[in-house]
């Protein structure tokens, strides 16, 4: 009987071998023979799912994102909308090394997105959804009356937005400093300055 390959599944395993490769040489130390390698393949199994180093790329950048959206949309929700965002923010930001690792691949395709049609489309893709996301935020807080008074709210998404993605740029390059507790000690002084008190 011949044997069942799970082609989605071999899809993913060799976007997360590329990302091992992205962490131990950088992105342009990767190519479709190194990342077989390091699947444990062949070249030409490869190709048979990517033919492109530019398709192996933009799948492994897009299951970043996909990974991240999966914990975010199977998160409990509180009730409380300030908990309920931080702990959404806290998926999108180098809090433990699974994070950490999709954090530091993810800055890796950002920078290689600046001269790649294809990974340049998809970063802003992203990009625009993260940015609705905050924006999203702000205006549930606005509609529940919980901020301070006279807050710009489309600056004050983009206020959110350049934390958050500065959280996850200063918690790669300076991981023993920008430590999970700082992290969310940054986050919470966020909301207390945003919000109005609550009831003592």
């Amino acid at each position: 009987m011949p044997k069942i390959v799970d082609h989605d599944k071999r899809r993913v395993l060799l976007a997360e071998a590329a990302w091992r490769v992205i962490r131990r040489v950088g992105i342009d130390g990767v190519s479709v023979r190194n990342v077989a390698e390091e699947a444990g393949m062949s070249l030409g199994s490869l190709r048979h799912y990517f033919t492109t180093q530019s398709e192996l790329l933009a799948f492994s950048m897009r299951l970043v994102s996909d990974r991240v959206y999966e914990r975010i949309t199977t998160t409990s929700w509180s009730g409380d909308p300030r908990q309920d965002m931080e702990n959404i923010i806290a998926e999108l930001v180098p809090l433990d090394d699974e994070r950490l690792a999709e954090c530091e691949v993810w800055m890796a395709f950002a920078g290689k997105a600046v001269a790649d049609p294809a990974l340049k489309s998809l970063n802003r893709e992203i990009y625009d959804s993260l940015r609705n996301l905050f924006r999203m935020f702000i205006a549930t807080l606005a509609e529940k009356g919980m901020m301070k008074p006279g807050v710009n709210e489309e600056l004050e998404a983009e206020k959110l937005f350049a934390i958050v993605d500065g959280l996850v740029v200063h918690g790669v390059i300076c991981p023993d400093e920008v430590t999970r507790a700082r992290i969310t000690a940054v986050v919470s002084y966020y909301f207390d300055c945003l919000l109005q008190p609550g009831p003592s």
